[in-house]
C-alpha cells in the first residue's frame, strides 16, 4: 500500500480510490437539463399520483390556514446552524448521553480508558463504537435497544500501532471486536437514561459471531468454503449501516461496505470477476487479511460472497443465533424498512448505498399472522428492482431466473449484476427507506452523486457494472453534491403492486450560493433550513419524518452556511422542513428510536472530530444520546 494512513477517508473516497468507477462513450446520450429551482417540482408532478392527493400542491403554495395547520405540527421552534463541537436541540429540550464507546455492558467489564482506548480482553464487552441504525424493543417490561457499530477508527483503538495499522491478530480482534451490534436493555432513573449493566439481554455481536445463511444462497456452491463445506455455517456480520424491525419482534441490521474487510496477502491472485462491482481490492484498511485467513481472498475466495446481506436478530434471547437473510440479496444494504401490505404480505424496501446502484423491493410469498410462525418469511418471496420514468411513474422488475438469465442462488448473490441485466435505474446514491406510518407511501434518502453526468477524457461516467450515470428526472443534477429525497405512491395503495407513481419531497441544495436553479434546492428549501447529504431517515408515530445528514461541514463554498451535520423534521402533506438538532463538527448524526412511552427520543452521533462527549483531553466518542422536553412531554 503506497499510503497506509487512510483511515480518515470515508468508504466513498476509499472505493474511488481503490476502484474508480469505469466510463463509457458516447457523450451524446448525457441528457441536457436546465431546470429552474421553482419549477422542478411542479414539473415532477405532472402525471404522478400526488397531483390527486394535494401534497407537491401544498408544498408549492399553501394557503394560509394550511401553513397554521403546518405550523402546529411542529412542537419545537427551529434552531439555527452551529459549527462547534457540542450538539444543540431547540429551547425547551435538552439532551444527555446514554451510551459512549466504550462503555460497559457487563459488571466484569470495565470502561475505556478515556486516552488508551480499550483493552482486547474487554473489546466484546463493552458498547462498540461508531454507533449507526438502532431499533427499540419493549420486552417483558424491559426496554432493549438494538444498534449498529458501523466501522471503527483505527487510530483511537489501536493508540499504540503506527498510524492505527494491526501489527498482530491480537490488534485485528480489537477492531474486529468493536464493530458489529450491541443489544442492552436501557432504563431511565433519577439522573437520565442508562444502560442495565449485566441485563439478561446484553449481547455484543461481530465480525467473530457464528451466524447461518438461510435462503436462496444457503448451500450454494458460490458461499462455500474449507471451514464451511456446507455453505450455511458462517462468521461475523460487516459493517452494519441502517436497520429495520419486523412485525415480529426482531432486528434486522444490515451489512453496507462490506467490501473493505476482505484483500489479498498474494500478489499475484487473480480477482474473480465479480469482485469488481462490489469494490473488493488488494489491500484494505484495516489489515485483516495479513494476520487472519478468513479475510485473505487468495485463500478463501468464496468469503466475501457471505456478507452484504440483512441480517436478522432476536434482541430478546442473547443465545440466538442471527440469521442472513440471503432472499434481500447482497448489496451495500443502508437499512431494511418492514412494512406489511394489506394481503398480509411482509414488504422489505433497501437501498444500495453506492453511487449509481439501485433501490431494491422484497415481497414475501408468506402471510405475517400475528403468533404464528415467521421462521421463512424472509427467506420465499421475490426481489424487485426500482425503475423510474420521467414521468412520474415507476415500476418494479423482478429479479428471476427468466428475467435475468440466472439461477436463484446467483441472483442472491450477485443481486447488483441481476438489477443491471433488467434495466433498473442508477441512483444518486440510495441509502434510507422510510414507509409513512399514516399514509401509503415511502421515501428514499439519496444522499449525493458527485459522478452523476461527469464526463472525462470525453467519456460519461458509469456505475463499476457499467451502467449509465446521465442525468434524469429522479437523479435530476449533474455533480450531484447535496442530495434529494425521492417519494413514491404504491399504485392502488398496495406496497405489493409492482407499479408506483413518484416525485421529489425535497432536493437540497444551497440557496445562499445559487440564488437560482437546480442547486438552490426545491422551494421547501431556503437559507433558514437548508442541508446537504441526506441519510438517515425514520417516521414517528405522528407521521413526521426525520431526516439525518452525512455530508460536507466545512461550512466553506458549495456549503457555506450550511454548518455541522444534523437532524431535521419535515412534514409530508406541507412539505415543511425544520432544523430540530445540530451534531458536533466531523460527526454524522444516525440512527434514531424513541422510547415505548414516546416521551425520549435516542439519536446517534458518530465519528465526531472533537473530544465529543467528555470534553477536552478525552478521545472522541461515538454516543447515542436521550433527547427530552423539559415538559416531559411527547417527542414522537
Amino acid at each position: 500500500m503506497t499510503d497506509t494512513n487512510t483511515n480518515h477517508l470515508s468508504w466513498d473516497e476509499w472505493d474511488e480510490l481503490h476502484n474508480p468507477p469505469p466510463a463509457v462513450t458516447d457523450f451524446d446520450r448525457v441528457v441536457e437539463r436546465a431546470i429552474s429551482r421553482r419549477g422542478f417540482l411542479g414539473v415532477l408532478a405532472m402525471g404522478s399520483a400526488a397531483v390527486a392527493m394535494g401534497s407537491v400542491g401544498n408544498l408549492m403554495s399553501s394557503t394560509s390556514a394550511q401553513a397554521q395547520e403546518a405550523a402546529s405540527r411542529f412542537a419545537f421552534k427551529p434552531i439555527d446552524i452551529a459549527t462547534d463541537n457540542t450538539i444543540h436541540v431547540p429551547e425547551g429540550y435538552n439532551w444527555k448521553p446514554l451510551a459512549r464507546w466504550g462503555e460497559a455492558l457487563f459488571s466484569s467489564s470495565s470502561d475505556i480508558d478515556p486516552m488508551k482506548g480499550v483493552s482486547l480482553e474487554n473489546s466484546d464487552k463493552v458498547f462498540g463504537e461508531n454507533t449507526d441504525g438502532m431499533e427499540l424493543f419493549v420486552i417483558g417490561g424491559a426496554q432493549v435497544i438494538a444498534v449498529n457499530h458501523e466501522y471503527v477508527n483505527n487510530e483511537i483503538n489501536l493508540p499504540h500501532a503506527p498510524e492505527g495499522m494491526p501489527q498482530s491478530l491480537d490488534d485485528v480482534k480489537i477492531l474486529q471486536n468493536m464493530q458489529g451490534v450491541t443489544v442492552m436493555e436501557v432504563a431511565e432513573g433519577e439522573n437520565g437514561w442508562a444502560i442495565v449493566v449485566d441485563s439478561k439481554f446484553n449481547r455484543r455481536i461481530h465480525h467473530n459471531t457464528p451466524m447461518k445463511l438461510s435462503g436462496p444462497a444457503a448451500g450454494s456452491e458460490l458461499v462455500k468454503t474449507a471451514a464451511d463445506p456446507g455453505g450455511v455455517d458462517c462468521l461475523g456480520t460487516f459493517n452494519n449501516c441502517g436497520a429495520g424491525k419486523t412485525p415480529w419482534g426482531t432486528y434486522l441490521t444490515c451489512e453496507e461496505n462490506f467490501n473493505g474487510y476482505f484483500g489479498s496477502t498474494n500478489a499475484e491472485f487473480e480477482m474473480p470477476a465479480d469482485y469488481k462491482r462490489y469494490g473488493i481490492v488488494a489491500e484494505t484498511r484495516y489489515a485483516y487479511e495479513k494476520f487472519d485467513e478468513r479475510f485473505d481472498v487468495s485463500k478463501n475466495p468464496n468469503e466475501p460472497r457471505r456478507a452484504g446481506y440483512v441480517v436478522e436478530i432476536d434482541p430478546s434471547d442473547a443465545s440466538s443465533t442471527p440469521i442472513k437473510r440471503t432472499a434481500l440479496g447482497r448489496i451495500k444494504h443502508e437499512n431494511a424498512a418492514v412494512v406489511v401490505a394489506r394481503d398480509g404480505r411482509v414488504v422489505v424496501y433497501m437501498g444500495d448505498d453506492e453511487r449509481g446502484e439501485f433501490l431494491y423491493k422484497f415481497v414475501s410469498n408468506g402471510i405475517y399472522v400475528p403468533g404464528g410462525d415467521t421462521s421463512k418469511l424472509l427467506d420465499e418471496g421475490m426481489l424487485y428492482v426500482a425503475k423510474f420514468s420521467d414521468e412520474g411513474t415507476g415500476e418494479w422488475l423482478a429479479l428471476t431466473e427468466e428475467t435475468t438469465g440466472m439461477k436463484a442462488d446467483e441472483i442472491a448473490v450477485f443481486t447488483r449484476q441481476a438489477a443491471s441485466k433488467v434495466g433498473a435505474t442508477t441512483m444518486d446514491r440510495p441509502e434510507w427507506v422510510a414507509v409513512n406510518p399514516v399514509a401509503v407511501e415511502a421515501y428514499c434518502c439519496l444522499t449525493n452523486n458527485s459522478r452523476r453526468g461527469e464526463v472525462k477524457d470525453g467519456k460519461l461516467r458509469t456505475n463499476a457494472g457499467g451502467d449509465e450515470m446521465a442525468v434524469n428526472a429522479a437523479n435530476p443534477r449533474e455533480k450531484n453534491e447535496y442530495g434529494q429525497i425521492v417519494r413514491w405512491y404504491p399504485a392502488n395503495d398496495d406496497h405489493t403492486d409492482s407499479a408506483f407513481s413518484w416525485d421529489l419531497f425535497a432536493m437540497a441544495g444551497n440557496p445562499a450560493v445559487h440564488k437560482d436553479g437546480a442547486y438552490a434546492g426545491s422551494s421547501n428549501i431556503n437559507e433558514g433550513n437548508m442541508f446537504n447529504s441526506p441519510d438517515g431517515m425514520m417516521f414517528d408515530s405522528t407521521g413526521l419524518v426525520w431526516i439525518q445528514t452525512d455530508g460536507e461541514d466545512s461550512n466553506e463554498g458549495e456549503f457555506a452556511g450550511q454548518g455541522n451535520n444534523q437532524m431535521l423534521a419535515g412534514d409530508p402533506v406541507t412539505g415543511r422542513i425544520e432544523r430540530f438538532m445540530t451534531g458536533p463538527k466531523g460527526s454524522e448524526v444516525t440512527g434514531l428510536t424513541w422510547s415505548a412511552d414516546k416521551r425520549t427520543m435516542f439519536a446517534g452521533i458518530q465519528h465526531p472530530d472533537a473530544p465529543f462527549p467528555d470534553g477536552e483531553g478525552k478521545l472522541p466518542r461515538s454516543t447515542i444520546v436521550a433527547i427530552k422536553r423539559d415538559d416531559n412531554a411527547l417527542v414522537g
